[in-house]
């Protein structure tokens, strides 16, 4: 049975199917357009935006559906409008509540029409599970208000005078889209609190609900996983130096190694003869690209040309394994008080209790532990995310 959430927020629990309204979910729901949170219990539903990207209703309707779509479409906008004309806050009331049945009735029967012609017409993922996982991670991060206090900014800076007046306009919740770039990076949706953009000036802003935010990442992320694609043993030290020793006999600062090896790394036609030596692109290439589309480890699949395939392979397995670590690192909060605050490129970050300290050391092993050997962790602790402080590690 297709059925749909007429509303996102827990405490207003109403779903549309069979043509009718009802407070309880079907007996035997099968799919529905997109996954909210309290929906976490339900088994074997298919959600129909991972099917196609996430892409709109009106993105993705059948041509013989466009013409009720937008009508009904306009009849939402045009209700959105009067709310806000009205000063009403959608956070604060049932969406049903203020519409006529009616349209509630028109628009969630097209909702249904259109998750069925997308089951039908369009391929499952073949990561279609992780999606999911991904999608209740950022879900469960959508869900937390952000700590917002610019207490402490320097007012002297022109931009951030700009920036504290516009602070009260902009959303405080982080809204992730999880088909944002090629490689499944994460980025923001247009109305999301700016995290990815958010100028380092004005990081100390974000303060923590509990006592402290705890971030992790990996040294050299993408380094290690093209060490990884080439079956070469991750070394426990930092890999910049590393290299220089292993490469380079020791003859090059840490600096100078890393600059030359991501110009030779991410330029196909670059030719470095002491790091061809030891790593060998074209082995990645010949197991990875067929000549049109890249095939990650992860079951990531990325149209490309000769000029991009080595950066699609190393940049999509980096955030794939990275993401998959942080949804497990997820599982081990949720038997705590502390909270996955958000994700920033390559690092994550736990708005900690003091009480669930002991759990770093598992946060730290399970995060470690990826499809490519165990990955050295950088740590960093800090009173807001402005002012993190980095702690060794193993």
């Amino acid at each position: 049975m297709i059925f749909q959430p007429l509303d996102k927020k827990r405490e207003c629990k109403l779903f549309y199917y069979d043509g009718d309204l009802s407070e309880e979910l079907p007996s035997n729901p099968t799919a529905s357009w997109k996954y909210l949170d309290y929906l976490d219990g339900l088994k074997n539903v298919k959600y129909a935006n991972l099917f196609c990207q996430d892409k709109s209703l009106e993105e993705i309707c059948p041509e013989h559906l466009k013409l009720a779509l937008e009508k009904t479409t306009n009849r939402l906008r045009a209700y959105m409008r009067a709310f806000s004309l009205a000063k009403i806050n959608m956070n604060d009331i049932c969406f049903f509540d203020s519409v006529p049945e009616i349209f509630l009735l028109e628009y969630f029967d097209l909702k249904n029409q259109i998750t069925r012609y997308v089951l039908e017409n369009f391929e499952e993922p073949k990561n279609y599970d992780f999606l999911l996982e991904l999608t209740k991670l950022t879900e469960t991060i959508r869900k937390n208000k952000l700590n917002i206090d610019v207490e402490g900014l320097n007012l002297g800076k022109y931009k951030t005078r700009q920036f504290i007046k516009k602070i009260d306009k902009i959303n405080h919740h982080i809204e992730y889209n999880i088909f944002g770039t090629k490689t499944g990076r994460l980025t923001t949706k247009p109305n999301s609190f700016p995290i990815m953009t958010l100028d380092k000036d004005h990081r100390s802003v974000l303060k923590p609900k509990n006592d402290v935010f705890v971030e992790l990442d990996y040294n050299a992320a993408e380094l290690r996983v093209f060490l990884g694609l080439l079956d070469i043993p991750q070394p426990k030290e930092d890999i910049h130096a590393w290299i220089g020793k292993s490469v380079f006999k020791g003859g090059l600062s840490r600096d100078v190694v890393k600059k030359k090896v991501f110009a030779w790394l991410y330029n196909p036609h670059a030719k470095d003869v002491m790091l061809e030596k030891i790593f060998n692109k074209n082995k990645i290439l010949e197991k990875y690209y067929d000549g049109r589309q890249v095939n990650t480890p992860f079951k990531g699949i990325i149209e490309a040309d000769d000029h991009h395939a080595l950066n699609y392979i190393i940049q999509s397995t980096t955030s794939d394994m990275f993401l998959r670590q942080v949804i497990e690192v997820s599982k081990i909060l949720e038997k705590t008080n502390s909270h996955m605050a958000f994700s920033i490129h390559d690092s994550f970050v736990i708005d900690l209790k003091r009480e669930d300290k002991h759990i770093l050391n598992e946060v730290i092993e399970v995060f470690s532990k990826t499809l490519f050997g165990k990955l050295k962790i950088n740590l960093s602790i800090g009173k807001d995310f402005g002012n993190m402080i980095k702690i060794d590690t193993i």
